[in-house]
């Protein structure tokens, strides 16, 4: 498989997605103003399956964009599992103000169960091993016993009711 690969500015909260450089915050060293470099971090765009099938047109930008929002809530979550204790926080920026991180967990954990049960029970199985686990579709498809070629069917209807829930479109 190809790689897309992108350098993203590496923040606090991950990787953004936009530019290397920024402005210089209030005097820096010697007092220049100009840009400064920062830190950036190669990306390869091609990792993630839904990343994949959308850059290959099989999955509408609402689509992407629900399986994208459902996959920040997992992890801001902190849903996947972990072999020993974390102490660093989650790197997902964004969300809810006033909010400490323990709150922003429970109402992303919210967020992510109102989401799947709105996909329905046939649906949750592929969305969370395509979305959440970033198994291909040919691997979920072997997984679920399902026909070849029935996945991505089967996905693009479960994000669309995932966008619904989450109001995109």
């Amino acid at each position: 498989m190809a790689q897309f690969l992108v350098d993203r500015e590496l923040t606090e909260e991950g990787p953004r997605r936009q530019g290397g450089v920024r402005p210089a915050e209030g005097g820096g060293r010697g007092g220049d103003a100009g840009p400064r470099a920062v830190r950036t971090v190669k990306v390869n765009l091609a990792e993630s399956p839904l990343t994949w099938l959308h850059a290959r047109g099989h999955l509408s930008d609402v689509q992407f964009a629900a399986g994208e929002r459902l996959r920040a809530d997992w992890e801001r979550a902190e849903l996947a599992p972990s072999i020993t204790m974390r102490w660093d926080a989650v790197r997902i920026g964004g969300g809810e103000q006033g909010l400490t991180g323990g709150e922003r967990q429970l109402v992303a954990r919210r967020r992510f169960d109102g989401a799947v049960a709105a996909a329905g029970p046939g649906l949750a199985d592929i969305l969370w091993r395509v979305v959440c686990a970033g198994e291909g579709v040919p691997a979920a498809e072997k997984a679920l016993a399902w026909p070849a070629r029935s996945g991505k069917l089967v996905l693009e209807l479960a994000l669309d009711r995932v966008a619904g829930f989450y109001g995109l479109g």
